[in-house]
Parts: structure tokens; sequence; C-alpha cells
């Protein structure tokens, strides 16, 4: 019955595994194809606005020639007028005209301000959002690349797991059919025993007949279950050490899983996103500057774009992100632990031989753990600092950028100026630096997943282990300890007066007679007196010699004696000095109801 039924009982706890596996994998396709998905998209969108910026810029270019012709044209008419010259000297110009000349002056303003604006479109913000799409192109490449390579870290912890719940079945079924053979052998001995006792009872004459046979059949009996026995516990030890691995295993499965969905997928898209919105942001910040200064009249519709340049929250983007697909992000449920063959036992064990390899492997991994975690540490320390770094240069002013709106007169000056070749160099050099900080805090981001990786499965297995070990501590420690003055807590320090009964002493003398002590002065002072009472009643010899305690109390209960009074009354006894108590308060404590006898137990 057992052959028949373990092959079906395996086969469905493999499908559940597969099955988990199964949906995994797909969750895991759907989120590097998201990734794709979101870089197509966002270079598609960086596209379109790079292609909006050349064609304004073509058109403000031409607005600006057609403002400037047209302000010429009647600024020459203007000035061969008779009108305009009867004028020029006192500048007292009549109302109409005043505004005839702001009109046009107005005009050239704007015609150097469109040619601006175009300028800057071209010179600056193309080849910034150019930038910014090789850079998510770079990025997803990156990001993708490592994701997939948790994935297979995930899957391979899933696949060890696979592994190891095979193994615990198969050493389980041999365990119990060793214990099947061991209790048919049992069985047979009892039947031959039984047997054996029935023939020297019914006949007793012809016992010596086959006394020697019956013999050899009894030895063949006790060596087969002795073999028996021998292979029942061979294989119980190798069930457990299965099921240890197996154990081990699972919540090693269920740790990468939760660290890969909850924190390593968030990580990898904030990766993703590393930059994308401070760039973006800071080319729309440097268009709403320029359409800013060219057209205060535009300022309603560029209050819209700024609002949605200061909502650019990439915290908030993620969040959407995963929002909106739910089926791919959702954390799946946890392995549950699957006994087989009514095996109760659900957890890691340190019984018996088991103890000693699981504590060698729990130091093991505890030194593998502190090592990880340090260096774990280390390298998010230097993390956050590039990435800080990072973000300084991505948020760094571009004064160049808007320096055609400073002291220009002409289209001509426009031009030279955004064509400096000092702010090209300024530009090249700040992208040098970005892409070296960027390549160095991927390196350190790449670094600090695969220890925090590492460092989760460890943390796992020390937990289970740490659990295991400490229960078997707990319970031989609790059979064992009980309050001794020999005991690790009041092992005798070489000095006169022991360590414990100095420091009780010493807190008596200081709050034993202060009639201004609290409550909690007071309830601290009973402990401490409680103390040196269980320390005297746990000698095993008595402090003092049963026939002065009474003399002791007697003396104790005078008033006004003094430390030189005590000295001399325990050399009167013939007591040491060196052991002279503080009787005059530590006597209410400890000498009123005559504990500092030893009680007879």
């Amino acid at each position: 019955k057992l052959s028949n039924e373990t092959p079906v009982l395996q086969t469905f706890l493999s499908a559940i595994i597969c099955a988990s596996l199964s949906e995994m994998r797909w969750q895991m396709g759907e989120q590097v194809r998201g990734l794709d998905s979101q870089a197509e998209s966002r270079q598609q969108l960086l596209q379109d606005v790079a292609d909006f910026l050349r064609r304004k810029a073509e058109v403000e270019q031409e607005y600006s020639r057609g403002l400037e012709k047209l302000s010429e044209r009647f600024s020459a008419k203007i000035r061969g007028s008779k009108e305009h010259q009867n004028f020029r000297k006192d500048q007292n110009l009549p109302s109409p005209l005043n505004c005839w000349y702001t009109i046009l002056n107005q005009t050239r303003q704007a015609s150097r301000d469109h040619g601006a604006l175009s300028e800057i479109y071209t010179g600056h913000l193309v080849l910034r959002l150019v930038h910014i799409s090789e850079d998510v192109g770079r990025l997803a490449r990156k990001s993708k690349e490592m994701e997939q390579q948790m994935q297979d870290e995930l899957l391979k912890a899933i696949s060890e797991l696979q592994m190891a719940m095979k193994s615990y079945q198969t050493y389980r079924i041999d365990c119990l059919n060793a214990e099947a053979k061991l209790r048919e052998a049992e069985r047979q001995e009892e039947k031959r025993s039984g047997g054996k006792h029935s023939d020297l009872s019914g006949s007793p004459g012809g016992a010596g007949l086959d006394k020697t046979p019956r013999r050899t059949s009894l030895r063949k009996v006790e060596r087969l279950l002795e073999k028996r026995q021998s292979k029942f516990l061979e294989s119980k030890l190798k069930c457990a050490k299965a099921r240890n691995d197996y154990l081990l295993n699972l919540h090693t499965a269920n740790s990468a899983m939760s660290n890969y969905y909850v924190r390593d997928v968030a990580d990898l898209l904030d990766c993703f996103d590393l930059g994308f919105h401070l760039s973006l942001g800071k080319v729309l910040r440097t268009y709403l500057a320029a359409e800013s200064r060219a057209q205060a009249s535009w300022q309603q519709g560029l209050c819209a774009i700024e609002g949605a340049v200061d909502a650019l929250d990439p915290l908030g983007d993620k969040s959407r992100m995963m929002e909106a697909n739910p089926a791919a992000y959702c954390p799946p449920l946890s392995f549950d632990y699957q006994p087989h063959e009514g095996d109760e036992v659900s957890e890691v064990r340190a019984e018996g031989p088991l103890r000693n390899e699981l504590v060698s492997r729990f130091q093991h991994i505890q030194s593998r753990l502190n090592s990880i975690t340090l260096e774990t540490d280390e390298v998010n320390k230097t993390l956050k600092a590039t990435l800080q770094s990072l973000i300084d240069l991505l948020t760094a002013e571009e004064p160049e950028a808007l320096d055609a709106f400073q002291g220009c007169q002409s289209t001509e000056s426009l031009k030279s100026t955004g064509s400096d070749a000092g702010g090209k160099q300024a530009l090249a050099k700040r992208r040098a630096n970005q892409q070296d900080t960027e390549s160095f805090y991927i390196m350190k981001f790449k670094e600090y997943l695969s220890g925090r990786s590492i460092r989760t499965k460890l943390q796992a297995k020390h937990d289970q282990m740490k659990e295991a070990i400490e229960k078997v501590k707990k319970k031989h420690g609790e059979e064992k300890w009980t309050f001794s003055p020999s005991s690790p807590g009041c092992v005798a320090s070489g000095q006169a007066v022991p360590l414990v009964v100095e420091s009780c002493i010493r807190f008596i003398n200081l709050h034993g007679e202060d009639p201004l002590a609290d409550s909690y002065v007071q309830h601290d002072l009973d402990s401490v007196a409680g103390v040196l009472k269980l320390y005297f009643r746990g000698l095993e010899k008595p402090l003092f010699p049963y026939d002065i305690v009474p003399e002791l109390l007697a003396t104790a209960r005078k008033s006004g004696i003094t430390r030189s009074s005590r000295g001399s009354w325990f050399q009167r006894v013939g007591a040491p000095t060196e052991k002279a108590l503080p009787l005059g308060v530590a006597s209410r404590h400890c000498l009123a109801d005559g504990t500092l006898r030893r009680p007879c137990l």
C-alpha cells in the first residue's frame, strides 16, 4: 500500500511546486516585458518632444525674422518723417506716437526673444533630450540584465527546494520501510520466543533433542533483528537530515522570494528610473524659463506646465505602474511545509546526533552572515553617497542655457552666444562626470543587491538554526540550574568578602537609613536584602556558628552600635574582623528573623 500511494503523493506535491513555479515564471516574464515597454514608451515620448521642439524652433525663427522685418520697415519710415525730426531733440513725443514707439520697441524685443527661443530649443533642449533617450536605453538594458540575474537566483533557490523535497520524500519512505521491516522482525522474534516456551512446557523430555537447531534459529532471528534495528536507525537519521535540509531550503526559498518581490523589484524599478525624472524635469524647467522670459502673456498657460513639472514624482510613477499591473508585481503566497507520510515534525531540530552538526553549520553561517552584513552595510553607505553625488550632477545649474537672454541686441549675437565653445565644453564635462558616476552607482547597486540577497538567505537559515539550538539549550539548562553561592553568578573572587555580599551591603549602607527615601528605593532595598538572605541561606557552611547566633542577634538590636564596637565584638567571639558586616543597617533586613543560619532541609 505504501509503495502504491507514494508515487501519487510525490506527483501531487511536485505539481503544487511546479504550478507555483510556472506562475512565477509568467510574472517574471511580465516584469521584463514591462521594463521593455516602459523604456520604449519613454524613448518615444522623448523623440516626440524633441521633434516638437525642432519644429517649434523653426517656427520661432521664422517668426523672429518676420517681426524683425516688420519692425525695421516701420522704424525706417518713422526715422524719415518730419514729425520724428521735430520731436527728436526734446523727446517730448505725443502719446499716440509714444505708444507707437513702444509697440515697435516691443516688436523688436519680441523678435530677439523668439530668436533666443529658437536657439535654445535647437542648441540645448533637443540635444539634452537625445542624451536622456540614450540614458533611458542604457539603464533599461542594465536593469533588465540585473532583473534577469535576480530571477535566475530565485529560480535556483526554488530548484534547490524541489531537490531537497524529493530527497526528503525518498529518505522518509526508506525510513518507513525500514521501520516496517523492523516491526516484522520483532513479531517473528516474539512468535519464536512464544513457540520456545510452549515446547519447553509441553514436552520436557524431548527439549534436549532439538535444542541446538532452536538456538541457531534464535541467533539468526536476533542477528536479523539487530541488522534491521541498525538499518532503521540509519534510515531515521538520514530522514532527519533530509528533513532539516528541506526545511532550511524551504525557508530560504520563501525569504528569497519575499526579498525579490517586496524589495528587489521596487529597487530595480528605481534603478530603471535613475535620473530620468530629474533630467526631464531640468529640460522642461529650462523650457519653462525661456517661455516665461519671452512671453509674459503666456503665463497662464505656462502655469499648467509648471504644475506638471513640479509634480514630477518618480515614486508616484513607480507606484502607479505597479498598481496598474497587479498581476505582475503581486508577491505569490509563501511555500508551506508539506509533511510526508504522516511526518508530524515541522521544524528544524537539533537533538541527538544532529546537534553537533547543526551547531557547526550555525556557527559557520553566523560568521558568514556577520561578514556579509558588514560588507552590505558598507556598500549601502557608498551607494547612498554615490546617489547623492549623481543627483547633484543631474540637478546642477546650467547658466549657459539661458545666456541668450542676457545683453543680446540682435539675432546674430544670440546665435554667437548659443554656440559658444565654452558652454559646449562645460556640458561635455558635466556629461562625462555623470556617466562615470552612473557607472560606479550601477556597479555598487549590483553589488548591494547581490549582498542583500545572500544576507537574506543566510538570515533565514540562521534564524531557523538558532531557534532549534536555543530550544535544546533551554531544555537542558532549565533542568540543571539552581541558585547557589557556587553558581556561575556567585563564583568566589578570592576576596575576604564575596563580591555579591559586598555589593549588597554597599547598597544597604547607602540607602538603608535614608529618612527621605521613597517607596521605590525601599522596594529596591528589600530586593537587595532578599538577595543577601538567599546567598547566606545557600552556604554549605554557616557564616557564624550556631551557638553565637543569639548573641549576634542581641548585639544587632542594640542602639548606638558603631563600626568599632562591631569589630571588637567579632574579635571577642573569635570571628575574623575582615568579615564584619554593617549590622546596624543590614540587621533589619537579614538578621531580624535569624535567617543567617542555614535552614534545615
